[in-house]
């Protein structure tokens, strides 16, 4: 593998989400462990799922893989971050400080702002700690799907610029007070980043015209900030000897090829390798040591004597939907799963049934209109894009807040809202715009992957939290987003995974997670099923059969209702394909 030649110091592992970037990772640290090198792999993926992978706990502490000889590894973990993060900032002033006054600080710390801000901390202190410098020879950062990961590299240099350019006193006060103190620290993570003899990016991505086009646009982000000294790793490629004949393999093939001839002319002038298509689920040593191994040989009648599988469609789901009229469907999950996908097809079905459907997404990197690539009557399509949300965000401020204050005070004004902290406020404010509309017509939402729409959650929360504090005693009336969330007459919340291992369990891991805040989810949607699509290539049926226990598992444990979405021969873009996947 090219990107294993001579590696720096830091790698890091990006791409769209579920192409693959835990698993190269993971492989990648045993075999720079493998030739002698102390490796510590460092997730920073809000969801992780390093430790599913190598089949133990790991979580916010450095942990030996103790199967792996030389290895470490650490998932940073944004809410642990964030209450060390405040016990920091607020510890000192409890017993020194009037009680107000602490709370108050600690009001001002409770935000997903916050939670952001702690993660970034821990980052940098990563390629900054001269401890670890002495106790290990690699640092591998699998890091989150691509937006939120271009957000956390841009980070230092935003939080370096707005602290050498002062800061102003409202929405990030409290989060600054520690921010100030590192300033030295963040200069020199951009230094890190920045430097091709220490640090090497690896987009990875599958032969997918939109994991390509990420990877591109990827790619210039990064390139834009310095991190020049790029790889580019293509996973899953379905090999010519693996189809067999078989029409449903024979039309992966050509996909894939055809993307790869397509593919951007800033990708292919970077070194590349190609990773095949393993009959077996990544996850465990064994299967970790053999993904950069030559794709392992099956018999040609594997599975011939296979039960015809059979489960509930996507447009059983989509007929119970529509029976409301209206209201807010949110369609979450791992990255790479296919929520565009299901959220525009469940959008097309609505529409084609003469509801009134708003499809928008909160996925910093969404691609609807590239998806749905046309347009249909009742169907109305938007992104939250935060940069635009940012600047509608500060205009509104300066238009109120700022009318008659004096030039410094509106200066002052100014200076906070260029803080990084504005463009959670922004978004937060875009999603509860959406949340309100679908009081009067079917609002469909693709989620971000599952990390940064759990920061996302956490924002609707803590202004819950706020507002009801406010609120308390006066017996007045009010309604949250997030209560709205909650309220299973007007969301429904529906789950993406693939019949695999590792999406499975994140989904379920996304369920948890969202029935502690009180959202219970109404459906999961299994994408992509190789076993609903009945292949004949030995490759793909073993693929199928390893789906079988998975898409049980979520029929019998974890879902109150699910449907399954087959793999289909061609790409699902353009409204007639989206329409058949929920007919």
């Amino acid at each position: 593998m090219m990107f294993l030649e001579d590696a720096p110091r830091f790698l890091f592992f990006t791409g769209k989400g579920g192409v693959g970037k835990t698993s190269i990772a993971c492989a990648t640290a045993m075999s720079l462990c493998a030739s002698g090198k102390r490796v510590l792999l460092v997730s920073t993926d809000p969801a992780s799922n390093v430790g599913q992978v190598y089949g133990i706990t790991i979580g916010n502490k450095i942990t030996p893989v103790d199967a792996v000889a030389r290895l470490a590894a650490l998932e940073i973990d944004p809410q642990a971050a964030a209450q060390l993060y405040r016990d920091r900032i607020a510890g000192p002033a409890r017993g020194v400080l009037p009680d107000a006054v602490v709370k108050a600080i600690e009001e001002q710390l409770s935000g997903a702002c916050t939670t952001e801000i702690a993660a970034f901390d821990e980052f940098t202190g990563l390629l900054t700690d001269p401890g670890l410098d002495a106790g290990y020879d690699n640092i591998i950062f699998d890091t989150a799907p691509t937006g939120h990961t271009i957000r956390l590299l841009q980070l230092p240099g935003a939080w370096s610029d707005f602290l050498e350019g002062g800061k102003g006193d409202a929405s990030c006060l409290g989060p600054l007070a520690g921010l100030d103190k590192q300033r030295i620290r963040y200069q020199q993570a951009v230094e890190a980043l920045a430097d091709p003899a220490r640090t090497r990016l690896v987009l990875v991505a599958r032969a997918q015209d939109s994991a390509l086009r990420e990877a591109a646009r990827t790619h210039e982000e990064l390139a834009a900030i310095g991190l020049t000294r790029q790889y580019l790793v293509i996973n899953g490629v379905l090999g010519a000897a693996d189809t067999q004949a078989d029409p449903l393999a024979l039309a992966i093939l050509a996909r894939e090829q055809a993307a790869l001839a397509r593919m951007p002319s800033n990708l292919a002038d970077l070194p590349c390798d190609q990773v095949g298509l393993k009959p077996f689920n990544l996850v465990g040593l064994d299967a970790l040591r053999a993904l950069f191994a030559p794709t392992i040989a099956l018999p040609a009648n594997h599975g011939a004597d296979e039960a015809p599988f059979s489960a509930p469609p996507l447009s059983a789901l989509v007929d119970q939907i529509a029976a409301n009229g209206h209201g807010l469907v949110m369609v979450m999950g791992k990255g790479g799963v296919g929520k565009t996908t299901v959220a525009a097809a469940i959008a097309v079905a609505l529409a084609q049934r003469g509801h009134a459907v708003h499809l928008t997404t909160s996925d910093p990197a969404g691609r609807l209109a590239d998806t749905l690539a046309g347009t249909l009557d009742h169907l109305t399509q938007s992104r939250i894009d935060p940069h635009a949300e940012t600047e509608r965000y500060r205009q509104q401020v300066l238009r109120t807040k700022g009318a008659g204050l004096d030039p410094a005070g509106l200066a002052l004004l100014e200076e906070d809202l260029r803080s990084p902290c504005t463009e959670e406020i922004a978004v937060f404010q875009a999603f509860s715009r959406a949340i309100r509309e679908a009081g009067k017509k079917f609002v469909v939402m693709d989620t971000a992957p599952t990390g940064h729409t759990l920061l996302l959650l956490d924002a609707t929360g803590a202004y819950h939290r706020d507002v009801a504090r406010q609120m308390a005693g006066n017996g007045m009336h009010f309604l949250t987003p997030m209560m709205q969330l909650q309220d299973p007459a007007q969301t429904k919340v529906l789950l993406v995974t693939l019949a695999e291992t590792t999406p499975v369990l994140e989904a379920a891991n996304l369920q948890a997670d969202l029935v502690r805040a009180g959202i219970i989810p109404w459906a999961w949607v299994i994408n992509n099923s190789i076993a609903a699509a009945h292949p004949q290539a030995p490759l793909l049926r073993q693929r199928a059969r390893n789906e079988l226990r998975e898409i049980e598992a979520v029929a019998t444990r974890h879902a109150q209702r699910y449907a399954v979405v087959p793999l289909l021969r061609d790409e699902p873009t353009g409204i007639a394909r989206l329409a058949a996947l929920a007919a």
